[in-house]
């Protein structure tokens, strides 16, 4: 209990807190002060049923008339307050779930803690992200203010309902027992608390799996829901494959887990609710039945029975939090450690043990990059081909050659600064850096915003975006320069994808340009063609090239072999 606690209040200390955080917190009080307005009308429902009804027992047409009238007045007011509060709260939500959804971005991404939480490269891996941050969020603000509201105002209901009980059961219930007799005043306040005390505990007993079994739900709908997007992003290669087959096995096998879960949550709710649901049925009633021994003793009218039944079943009902929000606090209790696990690890991801991580990162003396004595490894410690010593001047054009799987991309991940595992010692000068992967990240919100990223495509003129755009031979393409959607990329080859992506080095300009493969599904003229375009829009710029083949527009070229070398290397050198 006490971890649940303490992830509960970290995580609401980020969503009410920030700029402004008095707004929230005000809308909070607002909200809590209405509902202690509704207590104050049930009050008054309590003591009209008493007027009510012992006008009915006098037969007293014109008061019960009146009567009337203040029921819907009653009423009225508490559907104003309902409507009102309601309204508030929902405010109120999505002001707090913006601001948990923005400190959860800035922990995943600030830190790029969505590179290194992934399968593999850690050991506190963190799955689904974009459901935690997605759904989560909210699912978190929705329970925190439905379980915290409730439960305040339920705490100051039972001192106000507790203290109309206690004046209203003024009489003292004797029962025999072994042939004397026991006397229990206000025997009716003892029993609320003793019978709503029990049934908590069955409660808790029944329904303790609940939260775990909630925990995976979420996992497996997450993992599901994934399977079907990568089903999207990929659709041409899949059909090209006829690759359904195997799709539609992956998918069913994803949905099994959900089965197979679903059906263990829904026997443990079936356990829960064979003494949840009777218990609901019959905590209005209930209260009646034990308040009649006062009624047939004569110590109270029916009108009495009446209010002192509405008493004892307010007392009961507001009692009974634990056990109508079970449910709610079996999830509430998985959501906080689903985001409070994102979080935690999200603020210093924790590397892979046994691997060395002693590379050395400092600013280059002068212009150039340069590495010395790098040996890199996999996240689970196996040693990769060694890292020739290399110094790579300003300006230089780099062909990095070796066969698959040597560690070229690996070599680009450490000097970027994303590689954390190995020895050695990188130098990186001034000046800004380009990568470009062989699979390019490309958006659905146009041609513009894939041509210009990471950077705002406000920041350039639509002229210098369309000349970009057709220098690297995607002028065919400008009619999509403003579409926005899912159909903006649509079509697009792989080819026409790299040199989208290859158009940022003509926009960005930057000092030097690391190619990852990609050019690899251009052919040997388009590569020259684009190559030539980058080399000559920036002359000044170093370009580290990973490739299967050499580079040719880029000659004069440098050869930095990472292991060994095959023929056709040793032929082009």
């Amino acid at each position: 209990m006490r971890v649940i606690l303490g992830r509960i209040w970290r995580l609401t200390l980020l969503a009410a807190s920030g700029p402004r955080a008095w707004v929230g917190l005000t809308l909070f009080g607002t909200v809590l002060g209405l509902q202690f307005a509704d207590i104050w009308v049930d009050l008054q429902m309590i003591d009209w049923s008493k007027r009510f009804f012992d006008a009915l027992e006098q037969r007293d047409a014109a008061t019960a008339i009146r009567e009337l009238w203040v029921f819907g007045g009653i009423v009225g007011l508490s559907a104003a307050i309902f409507l009102i509060s309601d309204y508030l709260r929902k405010r109120l939500l999505l002001r707090w779930r913006a601001r948990l959804t923005d400190q959860a971005l800035d922990r995943w991404t600030g830190s790029r803690a969505y590179w290194h939480l992934r399968p593999g490269m850690s050991p506190k891996a963190v799955d689904n992200p974009d459901q935690r941050v997605a759904e989560d969020c909210r699912h978190y603000v929705r329970l925190l203010l439905e379980e915290t509201l409730d439960l305040v105002t339920r705490i100051v209901a039972l001192v106000s309902y507790v203290a109309v009980l206690w004046n209203l059961s003024d009489f003292v219930l004797t029962l025999p027992i072994f042939g004397s007799s026991v006397d229990i005043p206000r025997y009716l306040v003892w029993l609320a608390f003793i019978y709503v005390a029990v049934s908590s505990l069955f409660t808790h007993l029944m329904g303790r799996p609940l939260k775990s079994l909630v925990f995976h739900q979420e996992r497996f709908e997450a993992d599901f829901r994934h399977s079907l997007i990568q089903l999207r992003d990929n659709a041409t290669e899949i059909a090209y494959s006829g690759g359904e087959p195997a799709e539609r096995r992956r998918l069913a096998a994803r949905f099994d887990g959900i089965r197979g879960n679903w059906n263990r949550l829904i026997r443990r709710e079936l356990i829960l609710g064979l003494f949840t649901r009777p218990y609901f049925q019959s905590i209005l009633r209930v209260p009646l039945f034990f308040a009649l021994p006062a009624y047939f003793m004569g110590a109270i009218t029916l009108g009495g029975l009446m209010q002192l039944s509405g008493a004892f079943g307010r007392v009961t009902q507001t009692l009974s939090w634990f056990i109508f929000s079970y449910r709610n606090l079996a999830e509430f209790a998985a959501v906080a450690e689903r985001l409070d696990d994102l979080f935690a690890n999200a603020v210093s991801p924790a590397p892979m043990p046994g691997a060395p991580r002693a590379i050395l990162r400092e600013r280059s003396p002068d212009a150039a990059l340069h590495v010395e004595g790098l040996r890199l490894s996999t996240p689970q410690g196996k040693a990769l081909a060694p890292v020739p010593d290399k110094s790579v001047l300003p300006g230089a054009r780099v062909w990095i050659a070796g066969a698959s799987g040597r560690g070229k991309s690996t070599l680009l991940a450490a000097i970027s600064g994303l590689w954390p595992y190995g020895e050695g010692r990188i130098c990186l000068p001034e000046g800004r850096f380009l990568y470009l992967p062989q699979k390019p990240h490309l958006f659905t919100e146009g041609l513009a915003a894939a041509a210009c990223y990471p950077a705002d495509p406000e920041e350039f003129s639509p002229g210098q975006l369309r000349e970009a755009i057709t220098r690297l031979g995607l002028g065919h393409r400008l009619d999509r320069l403003d579409m926005r959607g899912p159909g903006a990329l649509e079509g697009l080859s792989m080819g026409e994808r790299q040199r989208l992506a290859l158009a940022r080095a003509l926009l960005l300009r930057p000092d030097w340009v690391v190619l990852d493969e990609a050019t690899s599904a251009l052919d040997a003229e388009a590569e020259a063609e684009v190559l030539g375009v980058i080399r000559a829009a920036l002359p000044d710029a170093a370009i580290l090239c990973v490739a299967h083949r050499p580079p040719k527009p880029l000659a004069p070229y440098e050869i930095w072999r990472i292991g060994d070398d095959n023929a056709e290397e040793r032929k082009s050198a």
